[in-house]
């Protein structure tokens, strides 16, 4: 298994399409218990190497309960994005993830994993990838019924502050949803 986490943080299959180089930011263990697939590291990730080091990530705690020590505990929590790698920004935030890598990766690093008891789909990017046909016609309809993926799947839209206007508008996600995934993910880490 050292020499598939070694190639990942070799890869520089998309270089040319990396404003800021290649630097695959991941985390994983065998007995890692759950798996949080996320979209892509930001700018201020790829500078400091650490995955979900910034504000989405201080969200995604605060969501699922945890502090950071816990979710810094590769065999509690690993953290696998849909990018491995800083894409960039558009005019609207950052780029999308660049598609190869869960194409090339995810298979392999899933296979690692002893078998997760949860995997945290964070974004439309990791729903649409791990559901395909059973997402529902938008991320807010997926999230709302996230009881349909359960008990492999917890569906999250992505933590960002900027997704706090979509959070104002769906009071249900933190008055239904939020307390489920605390529960759920409470229950996983003391198994």
């Amino acid at each position: 298994m050292k020499n598939l986490l070694s190639e990942i943080r070799d890869c520089n299959i998309c270089a040319s399409q990396l404003p800021m180089g290649p630097r695959p930011i991941f985390a994983v263990h065998p007995k890692s218990k759950i798996v949080i697939i996320g979209q892509a590291p930001g700018a201020v990730v790829h500078r400091t190497g650490i995955p979900w080091d910034d504000k989405s990530g201080e969200n995604l705690r605060k969501w699922m309960g945890i502090t950071s020590e816990v979710f810094y505990e590769p065999k509690k929590i690993a953290l696998i994005p849909m990018g491995f790698c800083y894409p960039g920004r558009n005019k609207s935030g950052d780029k999308p993830p660049i598609k190869e890598c869960a194409i090339k990766w995810h298979s392999s690093l899933l296979e690692y994993i002893d078998t997760p008891d949860l995997i945290l789909l964070v974004g439309k990017y990791a729903q649409d990838y791990y559901l395909r046909k059973k997402a529902k016609k938008n991320l807010t309809e997926t999230v709302r019924n996230f009881n349909d993926y359960l008990p492999n799947f917890f569906v999250l839209p992505h933590p960002s502050p900027r997704n706090n206007i979509w959070q104002a508008k769906n009071p249900w996600f933190s008055e239904e949803v939020l307390p489920k995934l605390k529960q759920r993910i409470n229950q996983v880490l003391q198994e």
